[in-house]
């Protein structure tokens, strides 16, 4: 989630030896920084592969196309790379640096044995509503009395807002666990302990000038936070904290089978799948793929997500985070946490066709502001600018975070989408890959009531009268920024080696999983395959390649491109797009592009 800045920049919001975590206030000006991703930005077609290409395929035993990946992001055969394409949870960051973890586990372990009510609030997002089901149920096993609660939009919106402690209040609790949010909610905090409630907090947003008068305050960009991985999700942060407590109380509790919602929510949260995140996201997809849990079984069983083949980062972006979402971009995210906390398979499939008929509620919303967002643009003359703002009133603030994602991925312009009502507006900012957003907006702040995020999403509050004002000052400092920007409109690409089988690539590059943030996903650049013949299926493309004189062959499809049959049959093209596992062919590729 954002942490929101008031105009004109003035912060006011924001042991089992197998998994290994457990151990043997300054004011910042921009939100913590995200390390470099790993791929730099690439041609269409790269090139072929080299000869340090080859020989890291040979010593890693490997296809060449997926070596020339490794080798281009400046890989080498050695025990770097193997831990890389290999990691472990006995090589995360030891935990004994984290400021007030100990403080946190000896005041949660107090409450566990004196019976204390604890209240677990969680923001509304994915990585929110996981970090929160991690505690409630680290906290529920070791034998606590927990009631979890989230923030929702219609009710104080992000974070603990005074609705929400209203609601913490009520449950008789005397202490209050927040995860990702509360590094700034100072008021509601110190409001809470003249309530007597005591509060520990969990985030990792950014950390306000001013103490937080918290109990205990985890959140690794702290200054004197000596952890030294700077960019676990809330979630990730949870897991840590667990283990800590588990060992405080004594109790011998298995903490892998949370790892699935630890993917979850870093996956969703855009944290750079890189270091620790790495290693727990790769494990908490094969947890996720095991289908331990019922409600996320139900969930996928719905998305129609075929885990025989394991479950991938994108899986997690496209299937399973926007359902887990949509009830709280609508209303209220209570059933998302239901459905991660349900013990029963019943129950958790009830739940789960109630947030799918949310999720078909969300996209027929989207669409339709979509369809006025693409009109305003033509109506309004603005492909000619720099950057794209666009605000209606009526517009659903939980969806303007999507459609300005989609508008941005579609002009490749940064986008400002902001939902009015009535004299004020709430919006969301989405940009092409690279493009400093946080920095943008702060350029633009005198025309702001508030502004928040990061650089790649962010969140603004505006005054209606000042629309059109902000549109053409956002034009203005795009105009500006962007020549500065080596921005990637698009993921990482190589070329596909002719040698290779494409079953093997596609088992190597399972072998880049978890992809995502900080590590994107390569597109594949096939160069003058013959297209031996080409139908339109109710629409779509579907194609027979062959290449090698005929030795080679794969199925491919291209969506929405079926017209297009006639004109591209029996001829060599150049192609741009996705291996993907298939249950007919064993593998197959989505073209993105026909060169």
């Amino acid at each position: 989630m954002t942490t929101t800045v008031s105009a004109p920049g003035t912060p006011i919001a924001p042991g089992d030896p197998s998994l290994s975590l457990d151990g043997s206030a300054g004011e910042v000006p921009a939100p913590p920084s995200v390390p470099p991703v790993l791929q730099a930005a690439r041609p269409i077609d790269p090139g072929p592969a080299g000869p340090e290409a080859e020989l890291l395929a040979r010593e890693l035993k490997s296809s060449i196309t997926v070596a020339d990946h490794l080798a281009r992001n400046g890989y080498v055969a050695g025990p770097e790379t193997d831990a890389w394409l290999d990691p472990k949870l006995a090589q995360l960051t030891p935990p004994d640096g984290m400021a007030d973890r100990e403080a946190f586990a000896d005041r949660a372990a107090f409450a566990i044995r004196n019976g204390e009510r604890i209240a677990v609030f969680g923001d509304y997002d994915c990585d929110g509503i996981t970090a929160a089901a991690i505690m409630t149920s680290v906290l529920r096993q070791l034998g606590a009395n927990v009631v979890p609660l989230l923030a929702t939009r219609t009710e104080g919106a992000y974070g603990l807002s005074n609705p929400a402690l209203t609601r913490v209040v009520g449950t008789g609790a005397s202490l209050l666990v927040t995860l990702d949010c509360g590094s700034s909610d100072h008021p509601r905090i110190a409001d809470a302990r003249s309530k007597g409630i005591e509060t520990l907090v969990i985030d990792h947003h950014l950390v306000p000038k001013e103490p937080l008068p918290a109990l205990a305050f985890l959140n690794p960009h702290r200054p004197d936070c000596g952890f030294g991985f700077k960019w676990l999700a809330s979630c990730g942060l949870a897991l840590s904290v667990g283990a800590a407590l588990r060992k405080k109380v004594g109790r011998e509790i298995d903490l892998r089978p949370l790892l699935d919602l630890v993917a979850i929510g870093t996956i969703a949260d855009v944290a750079p799948l890189i270091g620790d995140n790495r290693a727990l996201v790769r494990a908490g997809l094969r947890v996720l793929a095991g289908g331990g849990r019922p409600g996320l079984r139900a969930l996928a069983d719905i998305a129609k997500l075929d885990s025989s083949f394991g479950i991938s980062g994108e899986d997690i972006s496209f299937r399973v985070a926007p359902r887990l979402n949509a009830p709280g971009r609508l209303g209220n995210p209570d059933d998302s946490l239901a459905l991660l906390l349900a013990n029963d398979s019943v129950e958790a499939a009830g739940i789960a066709a109630s947030i799918e008929q949310v999720q078909l509620q969300r996209r027929a919303l989207q669409a339709q502001m979509i369809d006025e967002a693409n009109a305003d643009i033509a109506e309004m003359g603005m492909t000619a600018l720099s950057g794209i703002a666009l605000a209606r009133q009526g517009w659903h603030p939980g969806i303007v975070g999507i459609v300005a994602g989609r508008i941005a991925d579609t002009t490749g312009k940064p986008t400002i989408v902001i939902g009015l009502e009535g004299a004020t507006g709430r919006g969301s900012v989405r940009g092409p890959r690279g493009f400093p957003l946080y920095d943008a907006l702060t350029r633009c702040r005198t025309e702001l009531v508030g502004y928040g995020g990061h650089q790649a999403a962010a969140g603004v509050h505006v005054d209606s009268t000042r629309i059109e004002a902000l549109r053409a000052l956002w034009h203005e400092v795009c105009r500006e920024i962007a020549p500065t920007v080596a921005a990637s409109n698009g993921p990482p690409a190589v070329r596909f080696d002719p040698r290779d089988d494409p079953r093997q690539v596609l088992r190597d590059l399972a072998r880049l999983e978890p992809c995502g943030e900080g590590n994107p996903a390569p597109q594949l650049y096939f160069e003058q395959v013959t297209i031996a013949s080409a139908r339109d299926l109710k629409g779509h493309l579907k194609l027979e390649l062959t290449w090698d004189s005929g030795a080679r062959r794969l199925s491919a499809i291209a969506f929405g491109e079926g017209a297009r049959a006639l004109e591209v049959a029996g001829t060599k093209r150049n192609l741009l797009g996705v291996l993907r596992p298939s249950s007919y062919t064993g593998v197959e590729l989505t073209v993105n592009r026909i060169l």
